[in-house]
């Protein structure tokens, strides 16, 4: 505490001397949350017009991270990692530190952890570290046993105990376990036994994947964005997140099977299928436009535009958000929780507040997965000796 303090004294200014920039798109979902969704809870409020710090500005960003971790090694979702605090709001962060309001939603929490790693590599400053295996150590403490993730971690309730693929939850997770279990370089100085535990909480994570995967009489598919973590079920979430096939969390789900290094048959099983199962549901002639509309003020966001599907026979490959289990039909809801096969029947405020549609599987369907499939060993080399 007292070198964070110090820190936050200094204002981490270049006293210590410049770093080479780190990647920050990790953070780029809960910043644009605080900055772009109203929320009264947060115990912080964007300012109007509110700088926020370069890339290359390792250590203030540090600084940052460091005000922001709970206690209990964590961090809440929905703030700016680089956003310049005022005094106030540095106050305020301090004043909330033993909250328990940890998550790993939208992108939260691993992201911080991968950018310590990134940092203490770089500079060797003893706080980074510990900073980072406190943060590591809540990522491994958040696991279930049965390998899966919860949105929020501790006293997870309701749909937020889910074993949750959406936002990047889990996969934000064994990304960052992925790298620490293969001594990815800026966790080259990590510890050995965290690097076995990591090691055994992606195979955890991997056989919980598997399980979670859709079957639709027989035939697997994709997965959902949230499934039961006792049974693995598809679950809804949100009334506007209907349990469905989500081709952006099967996305982001092959990625991460797809860095398994010598994968079992029945991970080459499971990947295969989701392909397909994406390559069947891709909406070709079809494409998503924002078209000027007056000025609306909802809950939790402004619009002056509205979301419209046209028919376009140029139009990229797309996908929708939500597909049906069992018939693969595009599905939508809003607020009332009703399904519905037509974005134009769901209400404007939600039309204007998720991302129905999206090019998600694109790159991975045209160049990695060929690309993958290529690079792994025939499945008869991958048979066990008889």
């Amino acid at each position: 505490m007292a070198a964070l303090m110090t820190l936050a004294v200094l204002g981490a200014t270049d006293l210590f001397g410049a770093l080479p920039a780190i990647d920050t798109s990790g953070f780029r979902d809960s910043r644009n949350h605080w900055r772009g969704i109203r929320d009264s809870s947060r115990f912080i409020q964007v300012m109007p017009d509110q700088p926020e710090y370069r890339p290359d500005q390792v250590r203030e960003i540090v600084t940052n991270i460091l005000w922001f971790q709970r206690e209990n090694g964590g961090w809440p979702k929905d703030y700016d990692m680089l956003a310049v605090l005022t005094p106030e709001q540095k106050a305020a962060v301090l004043a909330t530190r033993s909250r328990t309001d940890t998550s790993f939603d939208n992108g939260n929490l691993h992201s911080q952890v991968g950018y310590l790693a990134r940092a203490f590599a770089a500079a060797n400053e003893p706080e980074w570290r510990d900073a980072c295996l406190r943060g590591f150590d809540f990522i491994l403490a958040a696991q279930y046993p049965n390998g899966g993730f919860p949105q929020q971690y501790p006293k997870a309730k309701g749909f937020h105990a889910y074993i949750t693929f959406n936002d990047y939850v889990m996969i934000g997770c064994l990304n960052v376990l992925q790298d620490a279990a293969e001594g990815a370089p800026h966790f080259a100085w990590l510890d050995t036994a965290r690097r076995e535990r990591a090691r055994d909480a992606v195979r955890r994570g991997v056989d919980c994947i598997l399980k979670c995967q859709i079957s639709v009489n027989g035939t697997l598919t994709g997965w959902c964005q949230q499934h039961d973590e006792k049974t693995f079920e598809p679950r809804p979430a949100r009334t506007f997140e209907l349990a469905s096939i989500c081709p952006q969390d099967t996305t982001y789900i092959l990625r991460l099977m797809m860095r398994v290094k010598e994968p079992s048959e029945q991970v080459v099983r499971s990947v295969d299928a989701a392909v397909a199962w994406l390559k069947q549901v891709q909406l070709s002639g079809v494409r998503v436009a924002r078209v000027k509309a007056p000025s609306a003020a909802f809950e939790r966001h402004d619009a002056d535009f509205d979301v419209v599907v046209e028919s376009d026979a140029q139009a990229k490959p797309l996908w929708a958000r939500h597909y049906e289990i069992g018939t693969n039909r595009p599905i939508f809801a809003g607020r009332d929780g009703v399904k519905r096969y037509a974005l134009a029947d769901v209400e404007r405020e939600r039309r204007t507040g998720t991302a129905w549609y999206g090019g998600w599987p694109k790159v991975l369907l045209d160049r990695e997965y060929p690309q993958w499939r290529a690079r792994i060993k025939p499945a008869e080399a991958r048979l066990p000796a008889q």
